[in-house]
């Protein structure tokens, strides 16, 4: 996070609105888009000094022993994303039950452009422990980061639910969609990476295709 704190804070003129949303202590949901490879670090940088955001990250990141070390300090949870990984979300409970602040990205992976299926799964969370506040979070300009030298303008927006928090009778999708409807009112979708992967994405999405291309099937 220190190391980060001079390219998201000053390099990225990062500015942060709504502060008074996230509670200084007790259970918190914090959900926001994701169209940068840099907004968990974004994040956490942004939050430091007010609470420790512990996001579910992809559990492919421990493969890699200097990767591991910072995401593990981090205090983020594995969460294995090709199926349903019940101990990511026991996890994830218990740290929300023990008064946590877990950061949630509900489209799974950065968008790259083009619109995505919210997951149900950040609408299980807020079901199985209610007492946990939903902070919702729209983040801009966090792809301008690798695109030196440009230099980026990072904001990140902290709000609550208009519609309030999640309702007894609604579905833990139903409340992931309504709530990601909101933060995309705010932080529409954005091309990740430098000019070349930006064009290419661009193309495939007015092609019709989608934003990225399958991989292969191994015979």
């Amino acid at each position: 996070m220190r190391l980060s704190a001079p390219v998201v804070k000053h390099w990225g003129q990062l500015e942060v609105v709504g502060e008074e949303h996230l509670p200084l202590d007790g259970p918190v949901l914090l959900i926001a888009n994701h169209d940068s490879y840099w907004d968990p670090v974004t994040f956490g940088t942004a939050l430091i000094g007010r609470r420790q955001v512990r996001a579910l990250a992809k559990s492919t990141l421990w493969k890699y022993r200097p990767v591991a070390w910072v995401v593990t300090r981090m205090g983020q949870i594995p969460l294995h994303r090709d199926k349903s990984d019940a101990g990511a979300l026991a996890s994830a409970i218990e740290e929300l039950k023990g008064g946590a602040c877990i950061g949630i990205f509900p489209e799974g992976t950065i968008s790259r452009g083009a619109p995505m299926r919210a997951r149900s799964g950040v609408g299980r969370l807020a079901q199985a422990v209610p007492e946990a506040k939903v902070v919702l979070a729209a983040v801009t300009g966090s792809v301008d980061i690798v695109r030196f030298p440009k230099r980026p303008s990072i904001r990140i927006e902290l709000f609550e639910p208009k519609d309030g928090q999640m309702k007894p009778d609604e579905s833990p999708a139903d409340f992931s969609n309504r709530i990601m409807a909101e933060i995309r009112e705010r932080a529409p979708f954005a091309l990740p990476g430098r000019k070349k992967t930006a064009t290419k994405y661009r193309t495939r999405i007015e092609a019709g295709l989608p934003p990225k291309e399958p991989k292969a099937k191994r015979s």
